[in-house]
């Protein structure tokens, strides 16, 4: 009898369960959630972005029924259940895992509440923690390119500390979203490694920083990891437990069922793009990028999310870099500048507003439009790690048209890869190869293309628009293992369960020319107003906060 496994996704506006064949990948089902409180930010302070985990409860009890529904699997062919999450994303719980935004007494406090991985608001924090390390000189930073983000865990654990050191003193744990929902499936605290070393400064052979380092950052921090973390870490693929029996009756699984350790939505989606060896970037594009790749060697690169070993695939470094606005860039374009006449354009040909732009964009050769942008909407990830930079058009008109500066932001995110590419290739890690993975690559061909042309690289695209929850299926069928019918490793995993399509984007030498013209143009920009030559973005954005 064929065997099945279950991903569940949650990314930053919905989640969703595939149901897949383990013995192919092929996909028997899928369910999508969409949050109900979605991002919480309005009414908020700048750069703060919360969520609610009820909405996390009623994806797994709504999207998991669901597609057992549909697809007539019966609950003992189900042999795992892997799940992966947006991060860094935490909450503060109760020793049991209630989260403090349950509680009546807590939950009027914006302290309580989850802080989505897109939560900016603790750069002080984290700008206090990068400075106290290099001038301490210690060597973890040097992992992080020199500098951690004001999304990781210790920034945003510090914020509330700074603001309501009540919160921080009622939370018996601080949990990675990911962890946070493996608890609430299995009953057990088992921390995933890969979140901890990305997202939390931990390392396989250092383990955290040490204690007098978090005494540096504040007094009341000298045991954080002690009395809100754990120092026991689980690695990808492990199983941290079954399915308790609420659980099941949540989900209308057997009580029992295997349940992988939580991973990273980004670092997850890797084996489901067939890779597992080093060398080929996988680039995870929807409303981020995380561009992935392994290495055979440990090396500093600046700028950079992080370089862990065994992060992403056993036996390799990972390395991950990041761009914080992409698709969330181009959404903001039609939601808030494109003209009545384009919408009411799109609404007469049955197009979509995107699919609209795509086509006018797609028409335009490279460098017509005299445009050129900076693609630091939500701040820049690498690899300059600065969430106060902003976004910069440069060279528009009186005649500049909306499709012109459309593509210009689909050109301006491809020149951000490129940058983090060639600063990983000068430190010693290769990029051979490129895997697209994620929702933009099936819906938008154009974007596709301009990154192959601007990066001078063949661009692959995986079998699947669901590539974080075909990878937390592969994971739930290694923590099944082979007695159940599984997989015994990650790799083993991939290579029956993962795929590429057939279609590839490869470079069109003519516009590859004009690109690299473009590209000076644009790293000019960059270091300009990115390395402290002009720090007029901060200024205003610190004159907007006053």
């Amino acid at each position: 009898m064929p065997k099945y496994s279950l991903g569940v996704d949650f990314g930053t506006l919905s989640g969703r369960a595939v149901l897949v064949d383990i013995s192919n990948g092929e996909e028997k089902a899928q369910a999508v959630y969409d949050y109900q409180k979605g991002v919480i930010e309005e009414k908020l302070p700048n750069d703060w972005a919360l969520q609610d985990p009820q909405d996390y409860l009623e994806t797994l009890k709504r999207t998991i029924p669901k597609v057992m529904h549909t697809s007539r699997i019966k609950p003992e062919d189900v042999i795992g259940i892997g799940i992966d999450f947006t991060s860094c994303t935490i909450l503060p719980t109760k020793a049991d895992g209630t989260p403090l935004c349950f509680l009546r007494e807590w939950r009027a406090n914006p302290h309580s509440w989850v802080k989505l991985w897109k939560h900016h608001a603790a750069q002080e924090e984290a700008t206090l923690l990068n400075n106290l390390a290099a001038e301490n000189n210690y060597a973890f930073i040097k992992r992080y390119g020199g500098k951690i983000s004001s999304e990781w865990f210790f920034p945003k654990v510090m914020q509330i500390l700074k603001e309501a050191p009540e919160v921080y003193e009622a939370a018996d744990r601080i949990l990675e979203a990911g962890d946070w929902i493996v608890l609430q499936l299995t009953g057990s605290e088992k921390r995933n490694s890969c979140a901890a070393g990305y997202k939390a400064l931990w390392s396989k052979r250092e383990g955290y920083p040490p204690r007098e380092f978090f005494k540096l950052l504040d007094p009341r921090l000298e045991r954080v990891v002690e009395e809100k973390m754990s120092r026991d870490l689980y690695p990808l693929g492990s199983k941290a437990g079954g399915l308790t029996p609420q659980a099941a009756s949540w989900t209308g699984l057997l009580p029992g069922t295997p349940v992988a350790v939580a991973n990273v939505d980004a670092h997850v989606a890797v084996p489901a793009a067939s890779v597992t060896e080093s060398g080929r970037m996988v680039i995870i594009m929807g409303t981020s990028n995380c561009h992935m790749v392994c290495s055979q060697e440990e090396r500093i690169v600046p700028g950079i999310c992080g370089c862990v070993e065994d992060g992403i695939i056993p036996g390799l470094f990972g390395y991950e870099a990041g761009q914080s606005s992409v698709g969330d860039l181009f959404q903001w374009f039609v939601d808030t500048c494109l003209p009545a006449s384009y919408r009411d354009a799109a609404l007469s040909e049955g197009l979509g507003l995107h699919e609209s732009l795509i086509r006018k964009a797609g028409k335009l050769k490279p460098g017509k439009s005299g445009l050129l942008a900076l693609d630091w909407w939500n701040g820049n990830r690498s690899i300059l790690v600065d969430g106060n930079l902003t976004g910069l058009i440069l060279g528009i008109t009186l005649n500049t048209k909306p499709e012109e500066i459309y593509r210009t932001l689909l050109e301006a995110t491809a020149f951000g890869t490129r940058k983090i590419i060639e600063t990983m290739e000068e430190k010693g890690v290769p990029v051979k190869e490129i895997v697209a993975a994620g929702g933009l690559p099936g819906r938008n061909k154009l974007l596709m293309q301009i990154y192959s042309d601007v990066t001078g690289r063949e661009i692959q695209v995986i079998k699947t628009d669901q590539s974080g929850a075909l990878g937390s299926a592969i994971m739930g069928a290694v923590a099944a293992g082979e007695s159940l019918g599984g997989y015994s490793n990650i790799s083993a995993a991939s290579k029956a369960m993962a795929g590429l399509r057939e279609e590839a984007y490869k470079p069109d030498p003519g516009a590859r020319e004009i690109y690299n013209t473009l590209y000076k143009e644009y790293s000019l920009l960059h270091d300009y107003f990115g390395t402290g030559c002009n720090q007029v973005m901060q200024r205003l954005k610190g004159l907007k906060s006053r």
